[in-house]
């Protein structure tokens, strides 16, 4: 998380390693009709984050270790891991299931950014059943250094650090790279090319964060706006085929700030431009949420928006108390625009992953340190909402 941390700060700030959150204290809070109590636990995880749901009670998660299982629930039973691989330990990577048991996992970046990448580092790999260790698809990072951000506001247009992952129908595969700003779409012979960037937004530091960083630095007073990069943490594809990419919202990390964006399908080299948002070929679906740290798709066309802290990844590293509670939203369609569902609220502590199969989402977290992968039943229908 350091790393993401890093590429979403446009200021000198000493990113620090967290430490497990406590539970929030009090009752759940309001706004949705599920509660704390809906979500249930699968089994326990450490440090888990990539989380693909596949039906019948198997779902694929990785771990801080950098293995990567598949969970599978057994009734009355306690549900049964099976270690399938593993890559570089650290940040757990992304995990996805693509064709004929093919299990596609996305590494990070390591080291200190604009550094020489470091081996088996933001990379993507594939395993199937048979295999003695996964293999190397595509080096993302190699990539980026030839496809730099024009966009770039930390003056290192070149770096990556690969965060979503997502398997398209053809059997390519979706990349979201928190720090190019951008969605990659990579070939079955590991041809990449670039589907989408994401322009900055301009945005108004927030009130009640410290006067200085953790390193002692001064941030900006409230009400500063400045411009901050999108950060693409997250891709996920609609049952139409369109693209949908979640940002975490670069420093300031203003709570309310991060969006949702939905790419034609096919799109090569579109622009998601938040000062023209409904041009061109990405769009803007949504909007007013925080820290986007994972999204997911359903077969009704409701998009799920998983959110780090309902305060920012900022207020996170800064300690800022509550700061540890996430949220998921279900973001629906309706004649009156996107509306946004709270669901199991106060449930959530910095969680990392989301994935939904049928009627139920899987999620994992807390992504520091001890956590768990549980479900959610999301009923039948998510009720009304408020409008994003």
């Amino acid at each position: 998380m350091r790393h993401l941390i890093a590429a979403a700060s446009a200021a000198t700030l000493s990113l620090v390693a967290l430490a497990p959150a406590p539970a929030p204290a009090g009752p759940p809070g309001h706004g949705g009709h599920h509660h704390a109590s809906s979500l249930r636990p699968v089994t326990s995880l450490d440090g888990p984050r990539g989380v693909d749901a596949l039906g019948r009670g198997r779902t694929l998660v990785t771990e801080s270790d950098g293995s990567f299982s598949l969970v599978v629930e057994r009734h009355h039973k306690r549900a049964r891991v099976i270690p399938l691989g593993s890559v570089a330990p650290g940040f757990a990577p992304a995990v996805a299931a693509g064709r004929r048991g093919t299990v596609y996992v996305l590494t990070g970046a390591a080291g200190e950014p604009g550094s020489p990448p470091v081996p088996g580092a933001a990379t993507l790999f594939k395993w199937r059943p048979g295999y003695d260790a996964p293999v190397a698809v595509a080096d993302i990072a190699a990539y980026q250094a030839t496809d730099p951000d024009p966009y770039d506001l930390e003056d290192l247009p070149g770096d990556s650090n690969p965060f979503g992952l997502a398997v398209l129908r053809d059997g390519s595969v979706l990349v979201a790279d928190a720090a190019g700003n951008d969605v990659l779409k990579v070939a079955q012979d590991g041809t990449i090319t670039t589907v989408a960037r994401i322009k900055p937004r301009t945005v108004e530091v927030r009130d009640g964060l410290p006067p200085t960083g953790p390193d002692g630095s001064p941030l900006p007073p409230a009400g500063t706006p400045i411009p901050s990069e999108g950060v693409a943490t997250s891709v996920a594809v609609g049952r139409d085929g369109s693209i949908y990419v979640g940002e975490l919202r670069g420093f300031p990390a203003t709570p309310g700030t991060s969006q949702v964006w939905r790419i034609r399908p096919g799109a090569t080299g579109a622009v998601c431009d938040p000062e023209a948002p409904y041009r061109g070929a990405c769009k803007r679906f949504s909007d007013g949420l925080t820290s986007i740290v994972d999204l997911a798709t359903d077969d009704r066309g409701t998009v799920y928006a998983l959110s780090l802290s309902k305060l920012s990844w900022l207020a996170v590293e800064l300690g800022v108390p509550g700061a540890e509670e996430g949220e998921l939203h279900a973001l629906q369609r309706s004649r009156h625009g996107v509306r946004a569902k709270e669901l199991a609220p106060g449930a959530l502590i910095t969680p990392g992953g989301v994935d939904v199969t049928g009627r139920t989402a899987y999620l994992t977290g807390p992504v520091f340190g001890p956590g768990s992968l549980s479900k959610l039943d999301l009923g039948h229908r998510h009720g009304r909402g408020h409008r994003r």
